[in-house]
């Protein structure tokens, strides 16, 4: 555990304008942020360059998505190389909302991480299971099989933070307990053990996402396998800190 460095993303989703999230950004630049914890924002896509040129440059700034080619005829979409020349270094890509609102497959999203690593950007890859998933205890079964496709279009897992979203739990005020948390990570590990390496089950960051907030974050990062959180609502909120700040 020790060896793997606290990661705190904030994803802000289609959230905020230039004067909230200015004065986010203000709270975040002015506060006292754990300096062992990698922290990284991910901005619309509209407001990448806004907020990488506001924000305090040892803070990351990530895209919510991004498509598997550099360039086109994509009407609407963005490509990592553009995301790159904002001066963003990450993306997230495999977000639930992506994958179950806009219908996303697990093989676009393989595509877009090979292609996203590719051109150098670090990916947060999403996995997780829906609420009659999890009832029905096909929980690993899902899990194992979206990142098995992410697996097989990563080269360079150092990368990669892999981030466990229960759907569930994404913005329902539904929180998976510390133990649920940590048993899914752990299944994780032992799956990147099996599937891919040692060293990478050993050196991965599986960070949880599902209505982290500053109440339960402290009893969540306390799990073993729990290498930091992918924060949705409470991101917008200056409680990010106290969740930032939740191995201080």
């Amino acid at each position: 555990m020790a060896s793997r460095s606290f990661f705190v993303g904030g994803n802000w989703k289609m959230n905020g304008n230039k004067e909230s999230l200015g004065e986010l950004i203000t709270t975040l630049n002015t506060a006292s942020l754990h300096d062992q914890t990698e922290v990284v924002c991910a901005a619309p896509s509209i407001y990448l360059d806004f907020a990488r040129s506001s924000l305090d440059p040892k803070i990351g700034v990530a895209a919510q998505n991004c498509y598997k080619v550099a360039k086109g005829a994509f009407t609407g979409e963005i490509s990592p190389a553009m995301i790159k020349d904002c001066g963003a270094d990450w993306v997230v890509l495999g977000h639930s909302e992506r994958r179950h609102v806009f219908g996303e497959s697990d093989e676009l999203i393989g595509q877009k991480v090979a292609h996203a690593l590719e051109s150098g950007l670090g990916v947060i890859a999403c996995i997780g299971e829906k609420l009659e998933e999890r009832e029905g205890g096909t929980t690993e079964e899902v899990v194992y099989a979206q990142t098995q496709v992410i697996a097989e279009n990563v080269k360079d897992w150092g990368k990669v933070v892999l981030a466990y979203e229960p759907v569930w739990a994404i913005g329902t005020g539904k929180t998976a307990t510390p133990e649920q948390a940590q048993e899914v990570h752990e299944k994780l590990r032992a799956w990147l053990r099996a599937n891919v390496s040692d060293d990478v089950a050993d050196s991965v960051r599986i960070i949880y996402g599902g209505s982290v907030t500053g109440g339960n974050c402290r009893e969540l990062a306390s799990q073993g396998d729990v290498d930091g959180f992918l924060v949705g609502g409470a991101s917008l909120k200056p409680e990010f800190v106290d969740i930032i700040n939740a191995r201080a």
